[in-house]
């Protein structure tokens, strides 16, 4: 395989890509900030001179930055990874459609553009027949009609036996949890409407607004896929990302996405994830999706799914729905099979060739005090360390053989690990048994000791795939 990969990221998803490029024979560019100059991801590579392949810049999210670094060292293609670049379809498009195009290691740019719109894809899925969360596909403006769906949405949970329903109005336009107010009397309803109009209009310039059933008892499945620019799409089963901070940043997830053994389901778990994996393949063809995503998916307490978004990226877990995979009997690397499909290869083999056994665990190491709302700690690690086991590996920036300043310009993440066994009992005590052999150690400015989740993601082992 031919070519030359910059890769646009920092830690432990940079390494990661390195390796895969290595293993497909690719040269590679990294770019980094004057904050990440300590991280592996830069001190494995070369910042000057006769074969320098590390390149400062000013800002991961700097796209002049980063093109002129791929133009300057010849790359051929860019790697997003996750976060920054890697779903903004403009910067895919600019990089692909400019003079010294480069192949965007991602889905093409127009697909990227319309699975990034939660109200497209909400609106495409429901032609295809494919369930999401109740209530609109399309931003209201009129207040009557606004009102008339609300007292729908209400009364439809009250038909269905729902404690409490309620609803949650949302300006159309927002993101990121802004512009969210929740309804649960329609009395109240007509006031939040026009309040959250008028934010809408002051902090987004659009008075559009969404209304849709506010879902409380559920659990967070993914639904890995891997396509190919061929019209080849295939999946990787499903994965449960239940268990997340107060900001609904993942912490402990597993694969597969549910298992009886962690919990007394009301509902067939195995014919519901089957029907994800499904309705995630019919969506995908649909759009003519062409490379690596994820279909994210919230499933109730009585079994129903509904369909959240599309990640048009690698994610972060990924590694967990591999280590459920066996393809010639090995674990395939997905971000190697990323980059493969984006050059232009074709799949390869077919989806009876992949045989999901066994269970996985992956535990997202962060320096944050959980305790205090999962705030970060900012300081120097000193001692990092970690046991090797043929059942587990550990992806990181933080070096092992010197001290490490977390820079305090990014989340204080330290390194994902991850468990597989049998099954998942035996994964669960393999995850318990690696946190136990983990040692870091580390002071802040007061020199005060290092403060880890690792107490936390122990703590909630036992609450994987349960309700």
């Amino acid at each position: 395989m031919e070519g030359k990969v910059l890769i646009a990221n920092r830690g432990e998803i940079a390494i990661r890509i390195m390796n895969a490029c290595i293993d497909l024979g690719l040269d590679y560019a990294v770019v980094y900030t004057e904050a990440d100059k300590d991280s592996e991801h830069v001190q494995r590579n070369i910042t000057s001179g006769p074969g320098q392949n590390a390149w400062r810049i000013t800002s991961y999210t700097d796209p002049n930055d980063i093109l002129a670094v791929a133009d300057y060292s010849g790359c051929t293609a860019i790697h997003p990874g996750y976060g920054f670049f890697s779903e903004d379809f403009r910067f895919a498009r600019r990089a692909t459609i400019r003079d010294r195009a480069l192949t965007f290691i991602g889905p093409n740019w127009e697909v990227i553009r319309d699975l990034g719109d939660k109200i497209n894809t909400k609106r495409v899925a429901n032609k295809l027949g494919i369930p999401t969360i109740p209530g609109t596909d399309a931003p209201i403006y009129n207040e009557m009609e606004a009102e008339e769906i609300a007292q729908r949405l209400l009364d439809d949970q009250v038909e269905q036996g729902i404690q409490d329903p309620s609803i949650l109005v949302k300006a159309a336009a927002g993101g990121g949890g802004m512009g969210i107010e929740e309804v649960t009397e329609i009395e109240q309803f007509r006031r939040t409407y026009r309040q959250l109009q008028n934010y809408a209009k002051r902090q987004f310039g659009d008075g559009g607004v969404l209304i849709e059933q506010c879902i409380r008892d559920f659990n967070h499945l993914e639904v890995q896929l891997v396509c190919s620019r061929h019209g080849d799409r295939m999946h990787f089963s499903s994965r449960n990302c239940t268990i997340q901070s107060t900001g609904r940043q993942k912490r402990v997830e597993a694969a597969p996405g549910f298992h009886n053994s962690c919990f007394d389901y009301d509902f067939d778990e195995q014919k519901v994830m089957d029907k994800i994996i499904e309705y995630s393949l019919k969506l995908a063809n649909a759009v003519k999706y062409d490379n690596v995503g994820t279909w994210e998916w919230i499933v109730t307490r009585s079994g129903q799914p509904y369909l959240l978004e599309v990640n048009t990226r690698i994610q972060v877990e990924n590694d967990i729905s591999a280590r459920i995979s066996y393809l010639n009997d090995e674990q395939p690397n997905l971000i190697r099979e990323q980059i493969r499909l984006a050059l232009g290869d074709k799949i390869g083999y077919k989806q009876n060739a992949i045989e999901f056994r066994g269970a996985s665990i992956e535990l997202r190491i962060v320096a944050e005090d959980t305790r205090r709302g999962f705030a970060p700690w900012i300081g120097t690690i000193t001692e990092f360390s970690f046991p090797q086991h043929d059942w587990s590996v550990v992806y990181t920036h933080v070096p092992f053989d010197r001290a490490y300043p977390i820079p305090s310009d990014f989340d204080p993440n330290l390194a994902l690990a991850l468990v597989w066994g049998k099954d998942m009992d035996e994964a669960k005590a393999r995850a318990a048994q690696f946190i136990d052999e983990t040692v870091i150690n580390g002071e802040d400015s007061s020199g005060n000791p290092i403060i880890t989740n690792l107490d936390y993601l122990k703590n909630n082992l036992d609450r994987l795939l349960a309700f």
